[in-house]
């Protein structure tokens, strides 16, 4: 995954995954129930993702993959910001979207939840 119709298109595959440019037209933030799941600059060349994680599972990457680093300007314990280069093989890079995504989800409230159908 290395061009923005390809991170668009995975972030569309995931349920109630939603598009937003609060902070410019240059800066994607995907969300889910309202709750930021994903954030990164398209214009960016290569691209950066920044993505939630659990606080283990983000040292592990970080230790395992060049490409992982803290997230820029986020918590660094439970984001991480992953340069889509074409180093990381793209179920990686969709693994840790979805698992950001279920994160976030698992953080909404019952009646959110209900609202989305998730």
């Amino acid at each position: 995954m290395q061009t923005v119709a390809e991170l668009r298109e995975a972030c569309a595959r995931l349920a109630c995954s939603q598009e937003t440019f609060p902070f410019g037209p240059g800066t994607l933030v995907l969300k889910v129930g309202g709750k930021v799941y994903a954030l990164g600059d398209i214009m960016g060349d290569p691209l950066k993702l920044s993505l939630k994680v659990r606080s283990e599972r983000g040292n592990e990457l970080r230790a395992a993959h060049a490409a992982i680093v803290p997230g820029y300007h986020l918590n660094k314990r439970h984001w991480v910001t992953v340069t889509l280069d074409g180093s990381l093989p793209d179920t990686l890079v969709g693994e840790l979207m979805a698992n950001s995504h279920a994160l976030v989800v698992a953080g909404l409230t019952r009646a959110v939840r209900a609202e989305l159908g998730l």
